[in-house]
């Protein structure tokens, strides 16, 4: 788990059970006329699932979109703008908006299982899709949080280098 392989292969698991669902659908849609209407219900855990440990195996490796214009830019005397700032401060609010959805996200699944919601596909508790919702937002936080402390220390390539 140091180095991001657990989100990884999480993601393209995901992926490949959403490609096979879906496919699966289209083929019994084609031959049939009928749905399986608790398919796109699975899809969607699986997509939210793909992206959220995907963007966990990228904040650990401090890749994630930034807006390179502020990265980049030069200040008005020509001066270099304080890169090492930017990417400290970009790192501490991933890792704290994630944290608060991870605290968020739990709460909104202990009403789930309070009030016996269930989904309307399966009928399942939806609690069951919804409880690794903050799991990997906490991992996304502590990727992040793990990407600031080598900025901080100065190790900015130390897990870019290991790919």
């Amino acid at each position: 788990m140091k180095n991001g392989k657990l989100e990884e292969a999480l993601s393209v698991l995901s992926m490949a059970a959403l490609v096979v669902i879906t496919l699966l659908n289209v083929v019994t849609r084609y031959l049939t006329d009928q749905s399986f209407a608790w398919t796109e219900e699975i899809s969607v855990f699986l997509m939210v699932v793909m992206a959220l440990s995907g963007a966990s195996a990228i904040a650990l490796r401090d890749k994630h979109i930034r807006i390179e214009f502020f990265l980049n830019r030069k200040a008005a005397d020509g001066a270099e703008v304080p890169r090492r700032s930017l990417k400290l401060l970009g790192s501490l609010a991933t890792s704290g908006v994630f944290m608060l959805l991870a605290a968020l996200f739990v709460r909104w699944v202990w009403d789930q299982y309070r009030f016996s919601e269930t989904s309307m596909g399966l009928g399942v508790p939806l609690w069951w899709y919804g409880a690794v919702l903050p799991v990997l937002c906490a991992a996304i936080s502590v990727r992040a949080f793990m990407a600031f402390l080598r900025t901080l220390r100065g190790q900015t390539d130390h897990v870019r280098n290991q790919e």
